[in-house]
């Protein structure tokens, strides 16, 4: 039954969706809500485990600022900072809709070294799935390139382990007080919206400088 609401219009579904939510957020009363400790899900890293900037990011798959930073600003950013071993950094899931819900479970589904690729071709084709009427033809027209089959994406998105535990990240930051998409944690530190390459460098530059001395 879910996964027709995940298939559905971003609007359909929205009061499971948050029922679901507030289910994975109340189960989770009582955890510690430090930035780091281990979640339900295995985290997505990208850079070196030593590097001085960890940057958490909280984002939804059919959110337009979120792809906006993942378009215009990640690769900048990825180059600068991830591949010269100065950031870490880390995506996390915060899905607003159940169509976003269900784009986070199929990168999921993926597997490891095609995690960060499919997310990159979601947003990449946002209006694509995101705004198409039927969800599951949305989904087959942009990841039928990775080899995704129609018998797949059905399988994937009846996982209600997988679906229960991204529920819990999303729990989980609004513990830590997230309530916008895109939402940075730069050294524990919150910062929200879209960040320009400019604003990330004079956050991270002098932590970077202070951890040379």
């Amino acid at each position: 039954m879910y996964r027709r609401q995940l298939l559905g219009s971003t609007a359909a579904g929205f009061a499971v969706f948050l029922a679901n939510l507030a289910f994975a957020q109340a189960a989770a009363v009582g955890s510690a809500t430090d930035l780091m400790q281990p979640g339900p899900l295995p985290e997505r890293i990208l850079g070196r485990d030593d590097a001085p900037v960890t940057v958490v990011e909280y984002a939804s798959m059919t959110c337009g600022h979120c792809a906006n930073f993942h378009l215009n600003v990640w690769p900048a950013f990825k180059a600068e900072f991830v591949d010269t071993g100065k950031v870490r950094f880390i995506l996390r899931e915060f899905p607003f809709d159940p169509r976003a819900t269900a784009a986070f479970m199929l990168a999921r589904c993926m597997g490891d070294d095609k995690w960060y690729p499919t997310v990159d071709l979601l947003f990449r084709n946002q209006p694509r799935w995101a705004r198409a009427q039927d969800g599951k033809e949305g989904f087959l027209s942009v990841l039928s390139m990775t080899g995704l089959k129609e018998a797949d994406l059905e399988a994937c998105l009846s996982d209600q382990a997988l679906l229960d535990k991204i529920n819990a990240v999303a729990a989980r930051g609004q513990e830590l007080g997230v309530n916008s998409t895109p939402t940075f944690f730069i050294n524990g530190e919150k910062y929200t919206g879209v960040m320009p390459i400019e604003q990330l460098r004079t956050v991270i530059e002098p932590i970077v400088a202070g951890a040379k001395k």
